[in-house]
């Protein structure tokens, strides 16, 4: 078993370094074999210039620019179809996911499709505002009874998965926009019957660099996406 972890970056130079070697120290420790593969959209702040200067020579860390492409979902799928794992963990690059919880996300990929992090399941939660909590907990309420699916954060883009569920699914159908593709994945992987099972995440502060969601503009776009998931996939029937 080889594992891929897939960092996608646009200005984490604050962050980045930290946390490639705090995962790096994990893996090592669990005895996992394993890469880290660093996707960059060519960052104003020198994101991968940083990388390059620090892990040059590291055969476990790869790190791929982007210059003629930009956006969260396309480059987490760059990241999946460049990788050479089996089992693969996307997550943040802010420290807002903690990187403690890998290993228990990739074990659980033995028994289960899917494992992903969830802030709604006991033992969940955000130390960030409790604003953007409730706001986050009553939007992924709207998504489940739309969508009616049984995930409870079906925003949270940190999760484990064997890459082989990915085995005829055509991505230009998922991995576009930013967080919003997130619910479609989910969405798609519960509609083949795949087996997820949710593991509570608590999100810590952002470390550096300031974050790229405009909240109103981010609601607009993931409404628009669940509702245009629950249209669409009606007309189908």
């Amino acid at each position: 078993m080889k594992l891929s972890v897939i960092l996608p970056t646009f200005n984490e130079k604050d962050s980045i370094i930290l946390l490639i070697k705090e995962i790096l120290s994990i893996l090592d420790r669990e005895k996992i074999d394993h890469e880290i593969v660093i996707v960059d959209d060519n960052s104003p702040d020198g994101t991968y210039q940083e990388i390059m200067t620090v892990f040059t020579g590291n055969p476990l860390v790869v790190p791929i620019l982007r210059t003629k492409e930009k956006g969260l979902a396309s480059a987490i799928y760059h990241g999946i179809s460049h990788c050479s794992g089996d089992k693969v963990v996307v997550m943040d690059t802010d420290f807002n996911h903690p990187p403690g919880l890998i290993p228990l996300l990739v074990k659980i990929t033995d028994y289960f499709d899917i494992a992903s992090g969830s802030r709604y399941v006991i033992g969940g939660g955000m130390e960030t505002s409790r604003m953007r909590y409730f706001g986050s907990k009553i939007f992924n309420k709207f998504i489940h009874y739309t969508l009616q699916v049984k995930t409870t954060d079906n925003l949270s883009g940190y999760y484990a998965f064997n890459k082989k569920i990915l085995d005829g699914v055509d991505p230009a159908t998922i991995f576009y926009g930013y967080g919003d593709y997130f619910i479609r994945f989910l969405y798609t992987m519960q509609k083949k019957k795949k087996f997820i099972l949710e593991v509570p995440v608590v999100y810590k502060d952002r470390q550096g660099g300031l974050s790229k969601t405009n909240l109103k503009n981010e609601l607009i776009r993931y409404t628009g996406s669940v509702l245009k998931i629950r249209f669409c996939n009606r007309k189908k029937k």
